[in-house]
């Protein structure tokens, strides 16, 4: 199953490319945030392990971080 991301509505206003509370697959989502994020030379962004953040947003489907060993990636 693919692996989908949903924006939480309080972190909205740090990803006004998004919409709250749709379901987006989490790579073309993560591709989006990144995209904006090294347009605007936001360092504090580009360098967490994760363009996705765990406390903005929801995941379901595919397989969660915890199960993928340290080669293997997730959105």
């Amino acid at each position: 199953m693919l692996r989908e991301a949903r924006l939480r509505p309080e972190y909205a206003h740090l990803y006004p490319m998004l919409e709250p509370g749709a379901w987006l697959s989490a790579a073309i989502t993560a591709e989006k945030v990144a995209a904006v994020r090294l347009q605007q030379l936001v360092d504090t962004y580009v360098l967490h392990d994760r363009v996705l953040i765990d406390a903005h947003f929801e995941f379901r489907g595919g397989t969660p971080r915890r199960h993928l060993g340290p080669s293997q990636g997730a959105a």
